[in-house]
């Protein structure tokens, strides 16, 4: 897993301005990718992120990378709780929540929609993604926007800022450790 993987896919994350990222990454040995995760959880566990691959599949691995204590504040949402225990997820521990998603993923072939509460997205959208069965959206970015449609784009526009940003500062011989944001 390279510092360009993590951040051309995780920028706003490591910026502390959104909650996480999810992306692919090819391996050769499954014992090479944990070692690679849990290289990169103890660079950035002191930054208050982790690391977690969510499915392993065809040589290919599905990485989780996140800020706990910011999904931990996203799943108090009312709303995300609704869509979560419609689910059979308990939104009040996060933890359990992840484990419940992982089950998901390995049980499906695709993904399970309340995955955008596990990335940020607004619950509102979520809702509006499951409801409306991904029709009659604003508009589309990172994801499908049904709610605040000004606000998404204007998040849009600095995830896309910063991931630049970021790459620029990877070029020029930053470290993705350097680059991280630590939780206050």
């Amino acid at each position: 897993m390279s510092e360009d993987a993590i951040v051309r896919n995780c920028s706003p994350t490591l910026a502390g301005i959104k909650t996480a990222n999810m992306f692919t990454c090819k391996y050769n040995s499954a014992e090479d990718m944990k070692h690679a995760i849990r290289h990169w959880n103890h660079k950035l566990q002191s930054k208050g992120i982790r690391v977690l691959p969510l499915k392993y599949q065809d040589q290919q691995a599905l990485i989780y990378l996140y800020r706990p204590s910011h999904l931990s504040a996203d799943l108090k949402d009312e709303t995300a709780c609704a869509i979560l225990r419609k689910y059979g997820y308990t939104p009040e521990y996060s933890e359990r929540c992840i484990t419940r998603l992982i089950r998901r993923l390995r049980e499906n072939d695709g993904f399970p929609h309340e995955i955008g509460l596990f990335l940020g997205y607004p619950p509102e959208d979520v809702h509006g993604f499951i409801e409306q069965k991904a029709c009659g959206y604003k508009c589309v970015g990172c994801w499908k926007v049904y709610g605040d449609e000004q606000k998404c784009k204007k998040l849009f526009r600095s995830y896309k800022t910063c991931t630049r940003t970021y790459e620029e500062l990877l070029r020029n011989g930053k470290t993705v450790e350097s680059m991280t944001v630590s939780e206050t």
